[in-house]
């Protein structure tokens, strides 16, 4: 049976936009499949290690094949843990605000820790990076109040999406469904994009466990 993690790089509790669309995603699901074990994990709860000096240092180690030691290999084992944590589960929904035209540094933090050698990726000096993640999916909840399509470099950039879906398929997971929810709080009426967006979670959700295509 698949089971599914949702992963909130949100701050804003039940004030989040990005959460209250993965909770519809989420909802859906468990509604579809009472049994599918659905697991929540907050990037803001304290528990995501940091990945400095030491955690640094064993990376590097690792590639040259080398075994960590003392501080290092605390910190390598730290690293692991999260990434076995994340790749317990089968799918994925991601619920992410935009962050002056990028992710919230909480994800990147998230995304620095788990991308190690041996875990996320296999690297040859010859042929370069080979993802690890195969046979697994996502759902994106992108959110943004101010940039959005259509709208002039006045408004913002992207990088938000680029950014996370170029991570994902680097480490193997190319079943990506995208949700976005961008209006211009400043100008327009957020109430039909919001219930767009909803809509699409929940379709979003009937796909996400059976396999059909996009």
């Amino acid at each position: 049976m698949n089971k599914v993690l949702h992963i909130s790089a949100s701050p804003r509790g039940p004030r989040s936009e990005s959460r209250a669309i993965a909770a519809t995603l989420l909802d859906t699901l468990r509604e579809l499949s009472p049994r599918t074990p659905i697991e929540e994990y907050d990037l803001w709860d304290g528990t995501l290690p940091e990945f400095g000096p030491d955690a640094a240092a064993a990376k590097m180690a690792v590639f040259a094949g080398e075994t960590p030691q003392g501080a290092p290999a605390a910190a390598w084992d730290a690293a692991r843990q999260t990434f076995r944590r994340f790749d317990a589960f089968d799918r994925y929904v991601f619920s992410v605000p935009m962050w002056n035209a990028g992710i919230p540094y909480i994800l990147k933090q998230f995304i620095d820790v788990i991308s190690q050698p041996g875990l996320v990726f296999g690297f040859d000096p010859a042929t370069g990076y080979t993802g690890l993640l195969r046979g697994k999916r996502a759902a994106v909840i992108y959110t943004s109040a101010v940039h959005g399509p259509g709208r002039g470099p006045a408004f913002g950039a992207d990088f938000q999406t680029t950014y996370l879906e170029d991570w994902l398929r680097w480490t193997g997971i190319d079943d990506i469904r995208g949700i976005h929810f961008r209006p211009n709080l400043v100008t327009a009426d957020a109430a039909t994009g919001r219930r767009l967006a909803h809509a699409e979670a929940r379709d979003v959700a009937k796909l996400f466990l059976n396999g059909e295509d996009r």
